[in-house]
């Protein structure tokens, strides 16, 4: 090998097509079939049900406008681990990364993959039971099936990532388009449906008064973690063909496009169920769906939460392993994390590790349902600080580096980025009062990458004072 050729880099081969059904795939997963129950019932009206998701889709939006800038001025791999460390230090930029290799990105794809073997189950009858069983020492070790489809879905995935980021696109485009298709087609046939009835919306004319703001903070927070997922197209910033154009773009009106899709299928769920059935329903999408069509309508409608989560589950493994390819890259993590393969261009180490992690919290926790919503606790306490201080970065960098290439510019600037991160804020406070065990895990969980901050820092310090002398 030529010791003087440069090493393989990160290819930019995704278009804009491909950059918003990244962002599409992973923001819409499984909260559309899930979470418009619980804002029912937190809400009591369906006024209020809508009035939530529009106001949970102009906060993202704000989020949004904040990346943007961030996207648009540092288009490398990592999103907020470049943004947090060139905002605030290095610290900062590796906590991140460190919260979303230890249980943010790797618990997410671990939830993921896991959603889509349940679903899976609505075909495949006892695919919940026991596959294998071993007791050793006392202690008895059980894999469902559930656990070997999930574990099966994660490694067919990281392989096809593998194969290159175009291969990846690719694949994120094709299920991108048939669960966003999926979805508009069966909230059209249900508002087609002569089951349904307008008079479901008699009450959209009133708020209900019982409507507090513990209410309506719970019920926006199911519609913000619904939206989740619009920050991961930053971390894909160095595999972006115009980034500074397509970015922004991407972010904005792939927001705005969500958005749509999620009012349209809440439309045909109260068209089709009045509220009271739609608070008790546990699997709202599918009762819809069985009601308007029949019986192949929650067959349809179970098919499409398949692919939903397959998008899911793509994006956030494409994506995710960019994280900790930009730490090993700046010597805050795993050398060899930052290898990219000579002939796929892709961060391969990175995916795999990732692969094996997520595929280890499944193996672990995948038989306790406790133990994932803790899991998803930390994560989600996780990622919304991390939001809020991010946002608050756009801020930050216009008075540091005021003179910094800045191709697109926060509109609304500075209240935007200051709203959304006031917004963050609360939503962490929330879920600290709520559950403040859970969170105090997820502090705990942040403080232990501490020393390993330290050991990585010291390495590289080392490093560069050798290279010096």
């Amino acid at each position: 090998m030529n010791p003087s050729a440069k090493p393989p880099e990160l290819e930019r081969a995704i278009g804009c097509l491909g950059a918003g059904a990244i962002l599409a795939g992973t923001v819409i997963g499984t909260g559309i079939f899930l979470v418009p129950s619980t804002i029912a019932r937190e809400t009591g009206s369906v006024w209020a049900v809508f009035l939530v998701w529009v106001v949970g889709g102009f906060l993202s939006l704000a989020g949004a406008l904040s990346y943007a800038e961030l996207g648009a001025a540092f288009p490398e791999a990592g999103g907020e681990y470049i943004f947090l460390r060139r905002a605030y230090g290095p610290l900062w930029g590796f906590l991140f990364g460190w919260q979303q290799v230890v249980i943010g990105k790797t618990g997410s794809i671990a939830g993921i993959a896991t959603a889509f073997a349940i679903f899976l189950g609505f075909f495949v009858h006892d695919l919940d039971q026991p596959v294998w069983q071993y007791s050793i020492a006392g202690l008895d070790l059980t894999l469902t099936g559930v656990q070997l489809t999930a574990l099966a879905g994660i490694l067919v995935f990281t392989l096809l990532n593998y194969g290159g980021v175009v291969l990846g696109s690719e694949v994120q485009n094709v299920l991108t388009l048939l669960k966003v298709g999926a979805i508009v087609v069966l909230a059209v046939l249900g508002l087609a449906s002569d089951k349904g009835s307008w008079e479901h919306f008699s009450d959209a004319g009133t708020v209900s008064a019982r409507i507090g703001i513990e209410s309506f903070g719970t019920a926006l927070a199911a519609a913000l973690w619904a939206y989740d997922g619009w920050n991961n197209v930053t971390m894909i910033g160095a595999e972006i063909k115009n980034p500074q154009r397509t970015i922004p773009r991407v972010l904005i009106f792939g927001i705005a496009a969500v958005m749509a899709v999620y009012l349209l299928i809440n439309l045909a769920y109260f068209y089709v169920l009045p509220l009271a059935e739609v608070q008790q329903s546990g699997r709202l999408a599918q009762d819809m769906a069985s009601l308007a069509l029949g019986e192949w309508g929650g067959r349809a409608i179970t098919v499409a939460a398949i692919v939903s989560t397959l998008a899911a589950l793509n994006g956030a493994i494409l994506t995710g392993a960019r994280v900790s390819y930009a730490m090993a890259r700046d010597g805050l993590f795993f050398r060899h994390m930052g290898d990219i393969d000579p002939v796929h261009r892709t961060p391969a180490k990175a995916l795999i590790v990732q692969g094996l992690a997520a595929g280890a919290l499944i193996l672990i926790l995948g038989r306790d349902e406790r133990a994932f919503e803790r899991l998803f606790s930390y994560a989600i306490f996780g990622e919304w600080a991390f939001y809020g201080i991010t946002a608050l970065a756009v801020i930050a960098l216009r008075l540091r580096e005021p003179a910094l290439p800045r191709p697109y510019r926060t509109l609304g600037y500075p209240w935007v980025p200051l709203a959304f991160f006031l917004v963050a804020c609360a939503f962490c406070t929330g879920m600290v009062l709520h559950n403040p065990r859970d969170a105090g895990l997820g502090l705990a969980l942040l403080a232990a990458g501490l020393p390993f901050y330290a050991y990585w820092r010291f390495r590289t310090d080392a490093g560069s004072d050798a290279r010096r002398e």
